[in-house]
């Protein structure tokens, strides 16, 4: 998992900070989605339209994704750090600092309403995220990328220059929408409420030949058949800023949707699991503890690459399922898992989840990764300001770094979804650095996850006093 200790001192300074910058700024009614989450925006904070840029609150983004970010009220200067990467922006200068090297900006950061906002494309260009701009619905989507670049399918020359690629056939049956692209696009999937639907954002692509003509910004339905979950299924071109195929799914009726998606022969496929209303109910009368587990990331979302190209996602999963095979023999514990195959529950379903059912304990297992320090190594634990939080990670802590055999990072007060906003003791564990060799070869061996595994198992039961 991506990961930096937050210094998120940005908020508190800049409240203390200049006058906004006078300009013809229109603010809309614009939602910011990072990895398909809508981001809770702060009051004062808005997505603004300046001389037809989007501007967007760089510290909103910043925070969701965990980097350090640093106010030097003196200079006037944004840094914001990730692993290795510097980026140095300047309110009024039209120009950024990346890693010592100028990079030029289509507007200059500006202060509006005490908030630093930038330019989308910067974001897109510089900051590692794949966007789209949905200027029918106002939705800003922001997309982080993968540590390492999927394969590329054989193109011929042609393709190789395009800038364009092409949908050929849009397809939805037996609740999975099949696309067909003359070559792999990644796409943007971004789930939103009120409706309830699947956005999909095809960066850089037109219709190919095959597809009945939709003028840009005009939408085309396909038919869904007796699918009873579904309103319809329209798809759209927009061509602004960034050309792009979007298809969205509309939801009748459903509580949540588990996706998975995958390229087979040319054609990406999102293979939808829809689930009907249903409330969590807490689990009671047994007298059990209830204790659920998180493996992190999965379907979407793969997480950190291995110095070997192997995914967190799977090995988080794998581990977790070696807890709950050991918790399933507690005759004192209820094990609730946040997901069981490779599909990707946001953080904040995760979240509702276990406050949901009331949980005694909630435990969210993760790889580490520091791409540009490959020498770093350890185990550690996080957890955030609750004292039986605390207790739960040193108690946890203790064991997993006996079973795991790596360097001892300590235990650590992280500002951290997961642990931040359930409401019983909580931990966010990081068995190594899948970035270090040493330590992928450990995490990766059956006979240590076994034993991590046993030792988290242990942890818990000590903790609940078992």
């Amino acid at each position: 998992m991506k990961k930096s200790v937050l210094l998120f001192l940005l908020s508190a300074l800049i409240l203390f900070c200049f006058m906004p910058v006078q300009s013809h700024a229109a603010t809309t009614q614009t939602k910011i989605i990072l990895d398909g989450q809508e981001l809770n925006l702060p009051n004062e904070v808005e997505v603004v339209n300046v001389r037809n840029n989007i501007m967007i609150p760089i510290r909103v983004v910043a925070e969701n994704l965990e980097f350090n970010v640093i106010w030097d009220q003196k200079t006037k200067d944004v840094n914001i750090q990730q692993g290795s990467k510097t980026i140095t922006l300047t309110v009024g200068k039209q120009e950024a600092s990346v890693d010592n090297s100028t990079v030029s900006l289509n507007i200059a950061p500006q202060i509006i309403k005490n908030t630093v906002v930038v330019p989308i494309r910067f974001v897109s260009e510089e900051m590692g995220l794949r966007v789209g701009w949905n200027n029918q619905e106002k939705i800003v989507t922001l997309a982080s990328t993968p540590t390492t670049s999927p394969p590329s399918s054989p193109t011929n020359s042609s393709q190789n220059d395009a800038t364009t690629n092409l949908v050929h056939e849009i397809n939805y049956a037996n609740n999975q929408l099949v696309v067909s692209l003359d070559r792999e696009v990644t796409p943007v999937i971004t789930t939103l409420k009120n409706p309830d639907r699947i956005v999909v954002d095809f960066p850089s692509t037109d219709f190919g030949n095959m597809i009945q003509p939709v003028p840009a910004g005009s939408m085309g339905k396909l038919s869904t058949g007796d699918a009873p979950n579904l309103t319809e299924v329209r798809y759209s071109l927009f061509k602004n800023d960034l050309a792009q195929v979007q298809i969205v799914i509309e939801l009748n009726n459903v509580s949540s949707v588990n996706y998975n998606q995958q390229y087979i022969d040319g054609k990406f496929i999102l293979d939808l699991n829809v689930n009907n209303p249903t409330s969590a109910t807490p689990i009671s009368g047994s007298g059990k503890k209830i204790v659920v587990i998180d493996p992190g990331h999965g379907g979407s979302d793969p997480g950190t690459t291995s110095i070997t190209n192997k995914h967190e996602k799977n090995f988080n999963l794998a581990l977790a399922l070696k807890v709950q095979a050991i918790l399933l023999q507690e005759p004192e514990i209820e094990v609730v898992m946040t997901r069981e195959t490779d599909v990707y529950p946001t953080r904040s379903e995760r979240v509702k989840l276990a406050n949901d059912l009331n949980a005694d304990v909630f435990v969210s297992i993760h790889g580490n990764s520091v791409r540009s320090s490959p020498q770093t190594t350890g185990t550690e634990t996080f957890y955030y300001q609750r004292a039986s939080s605390e207790e739960l990670a040193n108690i946890v802590h203790k064991h997993l770094v006996q079973a795991m055999g790596l360097k001892d990072r300590g235990v650590k007060n992280g500002n951290l979804q997961v642990v931040r906003e359930t409401k019983m003791p909580a931990v966010l564990l990081e068995l190594g650095f899948l970035s270090n060799k040493l330590d992928e070869e450990v995490m990766m061996s059956e006979s240590v996850q076994t034993k991590a595994a046993q030792a988290i198992v242990d942890g818990i039961k000590e903790y609940l006093r078992l």
